[in-house]
Formats: structure tokens, C-alpha cells, sequence
């Protein structure tokens, strides 16, 4: 009984030891990076105030930290239109390359035949194309929209395709040889095998889809982030131009942790 107990304690001494391990490793992960931007911004505010950068150029972060309190209203007037329009952009983007892809893979002519024109689409710089969509769309909710899904579409139909195709074959012949439907090949095996390509061409439309709607306000809009960014700019409004940006990057963050959450649900292999 003395082996059996000397055993039984030391097993639980290195199972607790291997459990504080791993929460010194998740709190060490955790702190390195916040550490790390605290540094940067604290240099960042020395570096102002030491070489005099005028505020119109470069404000401090201090200067940035207050503004987005005192404007804080006027930020989220204008984060809005650009959350709505980055959310929507991001669904009709990547479910159009979604089914898309479907039809590239159970199809090869669909494939050959429309795969180099949404090539070539991708091809055009998105600041060229967004005053063409503008003058089809008009300056409403629906260019910013079209524009920010255009953004989203060509890497995730690129991702769904290769996650579509990534089956072996060995089990595709096993699907065959046990008398598998198309629908039971696309839903049980295909579809869960694309999953990771998915998300990571999600992950990247998260923060994308930001971009493009804030290039569609560029072009045409007198509300949502980017006109603001182009107000600030224009009106050497240094302090709120980089409230703005942080606040557009945060939103970008907020999306991107969105989707890997939902990833961490739906992919648990």
C-alpha cells in the first residue's frame, strides 16, 4: 500500500506541476504581446515630445486616448454605417465564393469557364473599381456593401476550392465502393475536410472586408469611418485621424476574433 501511495502522490505532484506549467506558459503568452505594445506606445510618446513632432503630423497617444473620449460620440455615429457595411459585405462575399466553389468542384467545365474571369476581377485594384461600382450602385449602402464583399470573395473561393479537392482519393473510392451519394461524398466528407481552408480565408476576409468599406465611403459617402479619416485629413485633425484608424483596426480585430471563436466551436479536430 506505501508503493501504491508514493505512486498515486507523485502522480499528482507532476499532473499539478504540468498544469502550472501550462497556465505560467498561457499568462506569459497572454502578457508578452500586451508588454510589448505598451513599450511601443510608451516610445511612441516619448519620441513626440522629444523631437517635437508637430501635433498635426504625428499626436501623442496620450492626445489620440483623449480624443477618443471627447469625440466619442462622433466615432460611433460613423462606426456604424461602417460595421453594417463591413458585415454584410463579408456574408455576401464569402458566401457567393462559397457556393461558387460547390459548383467549381462538382463541375470542371464551370470551373474552366468562369474561374479566370473572377481571376481577372481580382486583378483590378480595388480604388479602381470602387467609382465604377459607385456609378452603378449609386453612393448608398449597396456599392460599400459590393465593394467590401468583392474584397472578401477571391480568397475564399481560392481556400473553399482546394479545401473542396483536398479529399484523398483512396476516400472518395471507399465513398464509391460503399455506394455513396454526391450529396453524402459533399456533406460528410468534402464539406468537413474544407472546414480549416475555410475559416483561414475567413480570417482573412474578417479583416478585409474593413478595408473595402471604408474604400467605398472614400468614394462616395458623408458618413461611416473612412469619411471621417478623410475629414480628419483634410481638416489636419491629426488626433482624430488616428482616433479613427484605431478605432477601424479595432473593428477589423473584433471580426477577426469573431470568426476564430466560431472556428474553435465548429472545427474541434
Amino acid at each position: 500500500m506505501t508503493t501504491l501511495d508514493n505512486s498515486l502522490a507523485n502522480y499528482e505532484h507532476d499532473d499539478a506541476a504540468e498544469l502550472a506549467a501550462a497556465r505560467q506558459a498561457h499568462i506569459v503568452s497572454i502578457a508578452t504581446p500586451i508588454a510589448t505594445a505598451v513599450a511601443l506606445v510608451a516610445l511612441w510618446e516619448i519620441g513626440v515630445r522629444v523631437f517635437g513632432v508637430p501635433s498635426y503630423i504625428a499626436p501623442t497617444p496620450s492626445a489620440v486616448a483623449t480624443t477618443l473620449v471627447t469625440e466619442f460620440p462622433q466615432l460611433m455615429r460613423n462606426f456604424w454605417p461602417t460595421f453594417y457595411e463591413s458585415v454584410l459585405g463579408f456574408i455576401v462575399g464569402n458566401l457567393a465564393a462559397v457556393l461558387i466553389a460547390v459548383a467549381f468542384v462538382h463541375s470542371r467545365m464551370v470551373e474552366r469557364a468562369f474561374f479566370p474571369i473572377a481571376v481577372f476581377i481580382n486583378t483590378i485594384p480595388i480604388l479602381a473599381i470602387a467609382p465604377v461600382l459607385v456609378l452603378i450602385f449609386g453612393a448608398g449602402l449597396t456599392a460599400k456593401v459590393v465593394i467590401a464583399a468583392l474584397i472578401c470573395f477571391f480568397p475564399t473561393l481560392v481556400n473553399m476550392v482546394r479545401g473542396l479537392q483536398s479529399v484523398s482519393p483512396q476516400t472518395l473510392e471507399l465513398a464509391q465502393i460503399l455506394s455513396a451519394s454526391k450529396s453524402e461524398v459533399f456533406w460528410k466528407i468534402r464539406l468537413p475536410s474544407s472546414l480549416p481552408f475555410l475559416f483561414s480565408a475567413l480570417k482573412i476576409a474578417a479583416t478585409t472586408c474593413v478595408i473595402g468599406a471604408i474604400v467605398g465611403e472614400w468614394v462616395g459617402a458623408d458618413l461611416g469611418l473612412g469619411a471621417l479619416i478623410l475629414d480628419a485629413t483634410f481638416n489636419f485633425r491629426a488626433a482624430l485621424l488616428y482616433a479613427t484608424v484605431f478605432l477601424s483596426s479595432g473593428l477589423s480585430v473584433l471580426l477577426f476574433a469573431a470568426v476564430s471563436i466560431t472556428e474553435r466551436l465548429v472545427v474541434r479536430w
